[in-house]
């Protein structure tokens, strides 16, 4: 296990490594660039333009500035915001909670319902139950998330008034109910979406194994159908979901930032938006970074833990 982790270690420093390298160069390769908020004041002289390039060091080689940017970022600097100077890693920081409140609540409630969902579906193969929840997820994953994000608030905030229509907490208040009211819409967004994907993923993985010989020996010896399902079927199922949660992060913080987006929710992915718009580089790179390790964990976990409870894939 320790030379496993210690090869994931380095393939990850490797992969982080290209994400920084080609992050960095689209950034800086795309049209406009920082100082384009800067040609617009009024007044804005060539040779002022030049002053502040050279201040900001942009008037250096592109691979020079990668390299500078890079050891900043090993010894712990991960530069300053273009727009208000404040440290990069302070701003990731006051955004981080919002997001992983998001991403948490959302994934943990798309789990239990999906797994329930597919194994239902599997177990009633065929019936009313599981055309339905065919149906009703192909069309859950037909609908664009912004899209069923302003239906939402239409629907819940505007046409019922039951829930407020975005951000975090209502001004001057703070509590936890009230957050938890703000929560409720962008979450139901994102499960909406995720659980038909688990559901789908658990009833065919649930299918694969009731059809395996060691659940038919079972069966064959009297065991109760409820003692089959849970310990047998349900058990070697939920493996490949372990790693499907790894896997799945991408889509998740994917899903976030469209979610924060509509609901002015104000977390990473609200806050990568925000900073595109400004040309504000060095928050847009530590965003990137700090998504890219935050996947790169996942995947990691999930390995681990997969091999961990299953002792065919153990590496040796």
């Amino acid at each position: 296990m320790g030379a496993f982790l210690l090869r994931r270690a380095g393939q990850s420093i490797i992969l982080l490594f290209m994400v920084s390298v080609i992050g960095f160069a689209a950034l800086n390769l795309a049209p406009g660039g920082p100082l384009s908020q800067y040609a617009l004041t009024p007044g804005m002289t060539q040779e002022a333009m030049q002053r502040i390039a050279e201040q900001m060091g942009l008037n250096r080689p592109l691979p020079v500035q990668y390299l500078d940017w890079l050891s900043h970022l090993l010894r712990g600097d991960w530069g300053r915001s273009y727009r208000d100077g404040e440290p990069v890693l302070k701003i990731i920081f006051s955004h981080l909670p919002a997001t992983l409140l998001l991403m948490v609540s959302s994934m943990v409630l798309s789990i239990a319902i999906g797994v329930w969902v597919g194994i239902r579906s599997a177990v009633k193969r065929g019936g009313l139950f599981d055309q339905l929840t065919t149906i009703s997820s192909m069309i859950a994953l037909s609908i664009p998330t912004f899209w069923f994000g302003l239906v939402a608030i239409w629907f819940f905030a505007l046409k019922l008034q039951w829930l407020p229509a975005g951000n975090m907490y209502t001004v001057g208040n703070g509590s936890f109910l009230d957050v938890l009211r703000h929560l409720i819409l962008p979450v139901l967004v994102l499960t909406f979406v995720d659980v038909a994907i688990w559901s789908r993923y658990m009833r065919a993985a649930t299918l694969e194994v009731i059809h395996q010989d060691f659940v038919k020996t079972a069966r064959a010896k009297g065991v109760p159908p409820r003692r089959v399902l849970m310990k047998h079927v349900v058990g070697n199922a939920l493996l490949p979901m372990i790693t499907l949660a790894g896997m799945q992060l991408p889509t998740i913080l994917g899903g976030a930032l469209v979610a924060e987006t509509v609901f002015t929710w104000p977390g990473m992915g609200r806050l990568f938006l925000d900073s595109l718009g400004y040309s504000d580089y060095p928050v847009v790179m530590g965003l990137l970074i700090c998504s890219a390790i935050l996947v790169l964990i996942g995947n990691l976990l999930a390995d681990v833990i997969t091999a961990l409870v299953d002792p065919r894939i153990r590496p040796s």
